[in-house]
């Protein structure tokens, strides 16, 4: 199955529990596409004692999840693209939405 996600919070339960979705998703084999938008694309550098946002973002990719970040909302919070965050469009969000079978929200 192709799944693509949208996260827009950057809250740590609910980033990390996204996160842990997707990297499950991925071990059970499926395609999975994560957007980051508003907020979400400071993921990167969220971290928690209990809730360990960056550390779910990176076991995605190295699962061999897709990443993608809003350019938009990088920019607007004076943020770069990097390796696991590369900046992405609207274009690019839709065309996840168009590609997944399932789409979820977060």
């Amino acid at each position: 199955m192709k799944i693509g996600i949208i996260l827009e919070t950057k809250e740590y339960e609910k980033a990390w529990n996204a996160l842990r979705f997707a990297t499950t998703s991925r071990k059970k084999e499926h395609e999975v596409k994560v957007f980051l938008m508003g907020e979400a694309v400071e993921c990167e550098n969220v971290t928690h004692d209990k809730y360990d946002v960056a550390g779910q973002l990176k076991a995605f990719v190295e699962a061999g999840g897709i990443l993608l970040a809003c350019g938009t909302c990088l920019k607007s919070r004076q943020m770069e693209e990097s390796d696991v965050c590369p900046i992405s469009t609207m274009i690019d969000c839709v065309n996840m939405v168009e590609w997944a079978d399932k789409v979820l929200t977060f």
